[in-house]
């Protein structure tokens, strides 16, 4: 049996156990709660890894260990550094407060508290944010695919796509929740399994370190300028700041047992998502040592387990890669399709009974993934994707969000003044001063 074979009949399998559990799932449906928040009552044993996997996406597997191999660890100051801080950052500020509103979406709480003007603009950049986020994921799944098999990346990217409908559709949070589970630990084992075999081909640590320019784990700025600080503070923002207000974290917390689950699996999440996160860019690191001609650095761990793994194990590996993937598309449909079957569907039609909310719910899920697939057959960048899918959530939502949480006196006039002024300062950077982060001054507006 050939190494292809062997991989395609691995992840073949893997995708009826995805199914599978997807099917189990969707006994506990049973209305829109479970099927949009699992009934409030994920313990934390689900609740941290789901936090975790959630943020574990094949972008910052692929893209971030490529980002390590051509910059070291300034390459990823905005993932996984940016994403730890954003869970952690929940975790400590927001997560308690949020399990006791009892909210379904972010959009929810933004109406309550600037009303339905400001909330408009909510649901437009979230649903912009996640549909261009499963779309960076389904690249990075045809990404896997086209480098370790003859099979194109197109045909890869709509395979993967079907099955992450089906499961998510059928399911609702409590399939999505499950499937997590068991994709964070595929990811841990498969990371784990990687690094060690390749540790060993090479020699150990000792033998790599000595060849990595002296850069290569510094953390600041290489010039004290103006310009170098700011593109290093965005760096931490885009995602460590941004995402704090993410639908697909919120719906996390609500779904939580009690409060104390909510903020403790923030916690457990944000510190496994940098410990595990590590992996990729250390891979990327050793990589860049031991495969200096790499064409594409985003290739990197998918030609290292090829070098260094037996089929059958880069079978599990790239098992491993696709769990990754999936982990984080599936959180982000069902995040859009929360969206629009919460906050959308009653701008259509008054006092929607709850059987309706369920199904455009469930169809909410294929009909945004189709918009995914066609943002995913036009941008093929990895890593790039996935930051540029905060961008506008960055100059636009996040200053309000947090005044509506921590400022008694923020209004919707400031809201909305706050959300225009981002937008406004964001595109006349972006295109007077494109040597400039214009998100991060979007933020200071």
């Amino acid at each position: 049996m050939s190494n292809e074979t062997t991989i395609i009949i691995g992840v073949a399998l893997y995708m009826v156990l995805m199914i599978g559990v997807g099917i189990y799932a969707s006994g506990r449906n049973h209305s829109v709660s479970d099927f949009m928040l699992a009934g409030r009552s994920m313990p934390i044993w689900l609740c941290s890894m789901t936090v975790m996997a959630t943020w574990f996406g094949g972008a910052m597997m692929l893209g971030g260990a490529g980002a390590a191999y051509d910059d070291g660890m300034m390459g990823v100051i905005e993932d996984p550094w940016g994403g730890a801080l954003a869970l952690l950052l929940i975790g400590l500020f927001f997560a308690r407060m949020f399990r006791r509103l009892r909210m379904t979406t972010v959009v929810d709480f933004m109406e309550q508290r600037f009303g339905k003007t400001a909330s408009y603009g909510i649901v437009i950049t979230s649903l912009f944010a996640n549909t261009v986020w499963v779309g960076a994921m389904l690249v990075a799944f045809g990404v896997v695919f086209e480098s370790l098999t003859s099979i194109p990346l197109e045909t890869g990217i709509i395979g993967g796509a079907i099955v992450i409908f089906i499961y998510t559709a059928i399911g609702g949070m409590w399939a999505v929740a499950m499937t997590d589970f068991v994709q964070m630990l595929i990811i841990m084992i498969g990371l784990l399994v990687l690094l060690v075999v390749v540790l060993i081909d090479v020699g150990g640590w000792g033998a790599i370190s000595p060849q990595l320019p002296e850069h290569t784990f510094r953390m600041l700025p290489f010039q004290n300028t103006g310009e170098q600080w700011l593109n290093y503070l965005r760096a931490w923002t885009i995602i460590g700041v941004v995402d704090i207000s993410a639908q697909t974290l919120f719906q996390r917390v609500s779904a939580a047992k009690d409060e104390r689950v909510a903020q403790n699996s923030f916690y457990i999440g944000g510190v496994g998502y940098l410990v595990f996160g590590m992996i990729p860019v250390m891979l990327g690191i050793i990589g860049s040592v031991t495969m200096p001609e790499l064409a594409a650095s985003e290739q990197i761990i998918p030609a290292m387990a090829i070098q260094h793994l037996h089929p059958a194990a880069i079978a599990i590996f790239v098992g491993a890669m696709l769990a990754a993937i999936m982990s984080s598309a599936d959180s982000a449909l069902l995040a859009n399709a929360s969206v629009l079957a919460r906050n959308v569907l009653p701008l259509v039609v008054r006092n929607p009974s709850s059987r309706l909310t369920l199904i455009v719910a469930r169809w909410a899920i294929p009909a945004s993934g189709l918009v995914a697939i066609v943002i995913a057959m036009k941008i093929q960048v990895v890593f790039d994707l996935m930051v540029n899918a905060n961008i506008l959530g960055l100059a636009a939502m996040i200053v309000p969000f947090i005044m509506g949480v921590w400022w008694r006196k923020a209004n919707r006039t400031g809201a909305l003044s706050a959300m225009a002024a981002g937008i406004i300062a964001w595109l006349a950077t972006l295109y007077l001063a494109p040597e400039l982060p214009a998100d991060f001054i979007g933020l200071g507006a």
